[in-house]
Order: C-alpha cells, then structure tokens, then sequence
C-alpha cells in the first residue's frame, strides 16, 4: 500500500505541475491578447476620424500620428506655422493598432506627408524589433499603395527615465528603422533619441513630466527642431 501512494504521489506532482503551467500561459497569453485589443481604441479613433481639414487646392497636409508622445502633442500647429497640420496620435497604441486604423486615422485625409512614432509602447510590452519592424513594413506598404505621392517619415524611438532600462531594445529599434528607411526613396528616419540625452548618455530629466516618460514643452522644443528639418 505505501508503494502504491508514492507511486501515485510521483505520478501527480508533473501532473499539478502542468496544470500550473497551463493555467499560467493563458493567463499570460490572455493578458496580451487584451491588452494588444485594438478595438479598445474603437471610441478614440472614431472620434478622431471625424475631424476636418480646410485646404486650398496647392496647400499640402501634413499629419502626425501614433503613440501618446503624439496625442499629447495638441500645439503642434503653433511649431510648424503656415502649415496644414492634423494629429490623430492616440495614446497608449502599438505599431499594430496603427495598421489596423489607417484607414480612418491616415489614409482618410489624404495627407502629402505622414508622421508616424510607434514603437515605444510595443517594447515596453514586450515585442521585438523584428515584430515591430514587421508591422511598419506593411504600414508603409499600405500607405504606399493608397497614397502613392505621400513622404513617410519615421519618428525615432525616444529614450525615457521610465524605460531606460529597455535601453538596448530601444536602440536596436532605431537601427531597424533606420536600415529600413534608407531603402526607400520615401521613406526617412528622424534621430529624436540623440538629442534627448545629456552629456553622460541618458535621458534629459529636465525635459519630461513627472510620470519621467511623457515629455513637457522643453521635450517638444527638440521634437520641433528636429523634425522640422523633415517639414516639405
């Protein structure tokens, strides 16, 4: 009889163990299912789908879109003056989402020039710069087959106090989209990482809002130089 209870106490304990795992994985795969959900932008993109644009017919369009470090860019009218400017950034989003709402959030407005930071949220949540880079992929090819004339223009990953330690993961993004930008006649690659580091080589504290990853108007300052630079 005790043989027999270790023999089944040998036999339940990988079992238990399993089941564990199991139990584990979905929740995981639950977690990322959720959180990668881009339905759960539904009300925001529609919202931003609706908004309007006045232009004379040789004006050329310029939209911003992407993560929160876009959305929470609402001046940006006020650094590019003179401009058509239309921001439909929508916080907390991935590469993907964007793929997903191009329609409503890019291609809708027929935009001469496209703006796009993504990337940040997608490595703080765990994805590669392969799959991110995956994804820009068919962004850009989408946009290139409905807006054949359109410039794209890549926006850096930009470096955070919140998410120094994803450090290297950043910076391999930025050499994926560099690499990838230079293969296109219409596709560049901004550099925002370089100038947002002080001289020992991390971020500028002075230049973020106190959550140490959105940045403030100092942060935006060198956003606006830089890519300025890109304006048509």
């Amino acid at each position: 009889m005790i043989s027999k209870i270790k023999n089944c106490q040998v036999i339940q304990k990988p079992a238990m163990l399993m089941n564990m795992v199991g139990i584990i994985f979905f929740l995981w795969n639950f977690h990322l299912t959720t959180a990668q959900d881009p339905l759960r932008f539904k009300d925001q993109v529609d919202s931003l789908s609706q908004l309007q644009i006045e232009k004379g017919m040789d004006e050329k369009v310029i939209l911003f879109t992407g993560s929160s470090s876009i959305r929470m860019w609402g001046n940006s009218q006020e650094y590019f003056p003179g401009k058509i400017i239309i921001n439909t950034g929508f916080g907390g989003s991935h590469m993907s989402d964007l793929l997903f709402y191009l329609d409503k959030l890019v291609i809708n407005f027929s935009p001469d020039q496209i703006f796009i930071y993504e990337g940040d949220n997608d490595l703080a949540d765990g994805k590669s710069a392969g799959k991110i880079l995956k994804d820009t992929r068919k962004v850009v090819r989408k946009i290139e087959n409905a807006l054949p004339e359109a410039h794209i223009e890549l926006i850096s990953a930009k470096p955070s106090l919140a998410r120094w330690e994803l450090k290297e993961e950043y910076i391999r993004l930025n050499q994926e989209y560099k690499e990838f930008a230079s293969r296109s006649d219409r596709v560049d690659y901004i550099d925002v990482w370089s100038f947002m580091l002080d001289g020992n080589g991390e971020p500028k504290r002075e230049i973020f809002l106190d959550d140490s990853l959105h940045m403030n108007k100092a942060g935006y300052d060198i956003w606006a130089e830089e890519i300025g630079r890109f304006i048509r």
